[in-house]
């Protein structure tokens, strides 16, 4: 008993002592058959400026070895010059060993990491699904031509439907990961992607967020996907909402409480968005009505450019109170109030309540007007 005691320590021991990596730090190993030596291999990261090179190596011998230091885990590419699309993977502390299939790189594999090994399992089954897809979209891509030529709608829609179950059982699969898995970078990952979607079931994601782990949560994509539920729940219709500071054009810092009127719109626009400069007209005869009787409107701009903002501000004849900090990629506002689209209205009582969220036009007007008189 105790020799085996012995051996296991010092197997241990070993283990611990073959180790490549140290805390925080990364391997890369892999094996890429076929390419030519001296191709490059390049690491790329997504963020919110497009895709980003993080390192690059060639090809030696058919492998190739990419090594540094990673704080988190993230979504991550391996992209082979001459070779279409990226291999995915989680870039995280420890050995990841990757082996590009140059000929088909959807049927890469990755492992070696618990996040990978997680990647991986995930992309066996939803490949099973696309196969499936893939088949079913083959066996009726005459069928859906000839009913697309004689307008037959109805063979159509319900062919359309059909196919859509693939990817109800794709998001089902994930929803499962997300519940099974509450240690892995991916659900966190889904739940990041989820919360974005029109039709997100927000109860049931905070519900999935709130049982991940930890160290989950303290990722920067956890840190984000909290930040977004505190800023859902804070802008509820009967919330108050946020206070915010920000400057006019001509310089002017301006809160939205010392902005307050009977009644107060807050209007997340900017002078790119075509949908946001269709309703200023509508907006301008609303305050020309209005705002004799208390109505008062803070424009909230998601512009980057000043000169452009100005400008769409005196084109459009938009009178009342603008603000902007010009970072529409981080904006402190737009992140307060959970906005991932523009046009979005806040429509506010004297006291700052939340009354009602994206009303335009004649639903708008009616609001106000029945709330002023």
């Amino acid at each position: 008993m105790t020799k085996k005691v012995i051996f296991g320590l010092l197997a241990a021991v070993s283990i611990v002592a073959c180790s490549k990596v140290g805390e925080n730090e990364f391997i890369i190993t892999g094996e890429a058959k076929g390419v030519k030596d001296s191709t490059n291999v390049v690491l790329q990261k997504q963020d919110s400026t497009g895709i980003v090179s993080i390192d690059t190596v060639k090809v030696i011998d058919g492998k190739f070895k990419i090594e540094g230091q990673v704080k988190e885990p993230y979504l991550h590419f391996i992209a082979i010059n001459g070779i279409q699309g990226g291999v995915p993977l989680i870039l995280e502390s420890g050995e990841i060993n990757v082996k590009v299939n140059k000929d088909s790189v959807q049927n890469s594999t990755v492992g070696g990491t618990k996040n990978n090994d997680y990647l991986t399992q995930y992309s066996n089954k939803s490949k099973e699904i696309n196969k499936k897809m893939m088949a079913f979209q083959k066996a009726n891509m005459e069928k859906f031509n000839q009913a697309r030529a004689t307008n037959d709608t109805v063979t159509m829609n319900d062919l359309m439907k059909k196919n859509n179950q693939f990817g109800e059982q794709l998001k089902n699969m994930s929803f499962e990961h997300i519940d099974k898995n509450k240690d892995s970078f991916l659900s966190v990952y889904f739940i990041n992607q989820f919360i974005n979607q029109p039709d997100a079931d927000l109860a049931k994601l905070e519900k999935q967020f709130n049982a991940l782990t930890d160290d989950l949560k303290k990722t920067s994509v956890g840190k984000k996907i909290k930040e977004r539920f505190e800023a859902i729940n804070n802008t509820k219709v009967g919330s108050t909402a946020p206070d915010f500071s920000a400057k006019t054009p001509d310089g002017k810092t301006v809160s939205l409480k010392q902005s307050l009127g009977k009644i107060t719109i807050v209007d997340f626009w900017a002078s790119w968005c075509q949908p946001c400069r269709q309703e200023n007209p509508a907006m301008v005869a609303l305050y020309n009505e209005f705002s004799p009787k208390g109505l008062k409107i803070i424009g909230v701009s998601l512009d980057s450019e000043a000169k452009a903002w100005t400008e769409a501000i005196e084109k459009d004849k938009l009178t009342w109170t603008q603000v902007a900090n010009l970072k529409p990629q981080s904006d402190p506002i737009a992140r307060k109030y959970n906005i991932s689209q523009i046009p979005t209205t806040y429509l506010l009582d004297a006291k700052g309540k939340i009354i009602a969220v994206n009303l335009r036009g004649e639903e708008l007007k009616a609001k106000v007007q029945s709330l002023l008189n």
